[in-house]
């Protein structure tokens, strides 16, 4: 099989030369290519593949269609609605993601907007280093907060056992997770954890049930006051109706990691200019040890393909 990853999977190059050794040892080809948007460039590296690795990088269905040898997508990250499924599928090309490898990454980037955010972290910085104080900026508790989910697999399930070891109260959206109650979390309607929730942390998949799904009539329904925190995709959320709630003051602050494109952002971006907003460049699934459990992953997963058994599939 000829085997390639169109870009780094942020691992040192001595751990991917040790998974690779044993797929050359077997008498196939491996490739490793540098991330690129060129669609030109990307065909000319992936039109003679196999097999396809890549990470969150936009594969076009132009790319796909180009490979006529193509088998299987090997994706090393847990959404895929950055790959062009329709042509995959048209293909005939098997799909996998790499789901598990950032549940506490992204869990604890999570929290640790929230409590930053619920301290005034970046304003008190900025105080104590310009010769400030604390005057105005008395943060608040975790404990004792409602926390609302959207979205309940492993990452969401994460994040409620940490904000419940914070002594929160955990509710989330029957309308995404069709789960009965647990120890941890109470599932209510999405327009009654929008009501309830002192800070709603977003972790479902983009898809057309979900995107946009917290808009303006959303926002309106949340609490005054409320944080809202988004580490799942971009276009869950409408950019315009959140700036608008954040400077009219009806969210007391925003933790966002993910946009409608991966950043670098323009300058003119709207939450790059709104109060009580911490934005990220999409690191929340970024670790070291995420980038490991990772590669972990993506390779035995190929592995079982290769071996005729397809796990963590998507088509």
């Amino acid at each position: 099989m000829n085997i390639v990853l169109l870009e780094s999977l942020g691992i040192p190059d001595s751990l991917l030369a040790r998974y690779t050794a044993d797929l050359v040892a077997a008498g196939h080809t491996f490739a490793a290519h540098a991330r690129t948007s060129d669609v030109e460039r990307l065909i000319e590296e992936a039109q003679d593949a196999d097999v396809l690795m890549l990470a969150n990088m936009p594969l076009p269905g132009e790319v796909i269609r180009a490979c006529k040898h193509l088998k299987f997508i090997d994706v090393a990250f847990t959404g895929v609605d950055h790959v062009d499924l329709a042509a995959a599928r048209q293909m005939g090309a098997a799909v996998s993601n790499a789901s598990g490898y950032s549940n506490d990454s992204v869990a604890e980037l999570t929290v640790c907007m929230a409590l930053a955010l619920l301290r005034n972290l970046p304003q008190v910085e900025e105080r104590c280093r310009t010769g400030g104080t604390k005057d105005g900026l008395v943060g608040q508790e975790l404990r004792g907060k409602t926390v609302g989910l959207v979205g309940t697999g492993a990452i969401g399930s994460r994040v409620a056992q940490l904000f419940d070891a914070f002594g929160c109260r955990v509710i989330a959206s029957s309308d995404f997770s069709h789960k009965p109650d647990t120890e941890l979390i109470t599932y209510l309607p999405l327009t009654e954890v929008l009501a309830q929730a002192d800070i709603l942390s977003l972790h479902c998949p983009l898809n057309d049930s979900t995107r946009g799904l917290i808009g303006a009539d959303a926002i309106a329904r949340m609490k005054p006051g409320a944080l809202l925190l988004n580490a799942a995709r971009g276009p869950v959320v409408d950019t315009a109706a959140l700036a608008a709630a954040l400077h009219a003051g009806h969210l007391g602050g925003a933790g966002i990691d993910v946009f409608e494109a991966e950043p670098p952002l323009p300058a003119d971006h709207p939450l790059l200019h709104t109060p009580n907003t911490i934005v990220t460049p999409h690191v929340a699934f970024a670790t070291a040890q995420s980038m490991e459990k990772r590669a972990a992953i993506v390779f035995h997963s190929l592995d079982c393909w290769l071996s005729g058994e397809q796990i963590n599939k998507i088509l």
